[in-house]
């Protein structure tokens, strides 16, 4: 294990004793790793499952049951499209379709520094479609604007 590794499972094991008297703390859990390291490393489902009492498929279940928590480190930059009803009444289905040719991924993939990922409502549903670019939300977003969008990144 590198240094860098012996201090995730530091912070990891001290996230674990916080919430060890916590009636239910699987998906606290969950997040506080997840936001800590940015993901949940295999090693670390090892731990909170011998943590918790629970199997490491149990653990490994409610991983991967929620959508937002992820098993790999995430990319530089997440796009997300909403795919709620809204959304997709004003185009958010064909402007993923979109994405995904201009990425070359599909959702839940990584193109480069980009991940793609679905949302569902991101609030602005009177001026969809619309997408979140780490931590800023576009409206009214169509191919073009996308595609203008993805250029900035590249040229950033």
């Amino acid at each position: 294990m590198t240094t860098q590794q012996d201090l995730a499972r530091t912070q990891v094991q001290a996230i674990l004793q916080a919430h060890q008297q916590q009636a239910g703390a699987l998906l606290p859990i969950l997040h506080a790793v997840q936001d800590m390291l940015g993901y949940i490393p295999d090693w670390a489902v090892a731990d909170i499952a011998r943590a918790q009492n629970q199997s490491r498929a149990e653990v490994h279940g409610v991983i991967t049951f929620y959508h937002h928590f992820r098993t790999s480190p995430p990319a530089a930059h997440t796009l997300q499209i909403c795919q709620a009803e809204a959304c997709q009444a004003r185009g958010s289905r064909e402007l993923t379709a979109h994405a995904e040719q201009a990425l070359g991924c599909s959702l839940h993939g990584r193109s480069g520094d980009i991940g793609l990922e679905p949302v569902y409502c991101l609030g602005l549903c009177a001026t969809g479609p619309n997408i979140q670019l780490d931590d800023k939300m576009i409206s009214r977003v169509d191919a073009g604007k996308l595609d203008r969008v993805l250029a900035g990144l590249k040229e950033a």
